[in-house]
């Protein structure tokens, strides 16, 4: 498996195992919020042409609290579930239902690219609100400072 397009001579009738590697700019994420590489490992279930891929995804993406502003580093991982068929088994309105409604990517038999997918799935999984840390005091709304070394020199107000 190259990144994330299946060859599909290398995967055999019946259950297999595929593990995929990819950089982020492969999966048109860009390289600065996402530090590092996307790694999977799918378990396949082939049946002739149709193909069923279960596994999980994972990578590293570089946020920003929105309490303190301060930039961490997260792992994620999110489980991604695929069922694919050879493109021209169904009949072509049927086809374009399923590949728009997103419950069947079509492939040509010789390879099935997931980077699309993939990318989906790691984006979805991405917090709304991010925080550094569940107890993370934020900034002073005074003077801008970040309370988690400590108070700032603010003056207490009565």
């Amino acid at each position: 498996m190259s990144g994330f397009v299946v060859n599909l001579a290398a995967v055999n009738q019946g259950r297999s195992r595929v593990e995929a590697r990819a950089a982020t700019r492969d999966l048109d994420l860009p390289e600065a919020e996402w530090p590092g590489e996307v790694q999977a490992g799918f378990d396949v279930d082939r049946n002739g042409d149709r193909l069923v891929l279960i596994g999980r995804v994972s990578a590293v993406a570089l946020l920003e609290c929105v309490r303190c502003l301060r930039s961490f580093e997260r792992s994620l991982g999110v489980e991604l579930t695929v069922f694919a068929d050879r493109s021209g088994s169904s009949r072509p309105l049927e086809e374009e239902d399923l590949e728009r409604d997103r419950y069947m990517l079509f492939h040509n038999g010789r390879q099935l690219d997931l980077r699309e997918e993939t990318r989906e799935a790691l984006l979805t999984e991405l917090p709304m609100t991010p925080f550094c840390s569940e107890d993370c005091k934020g900034l002073c709304p005074r003077c801008g400072a970040d309370l988690n070394p400590g108070p700032c020199d603010c003056p207490v107000l009565a």
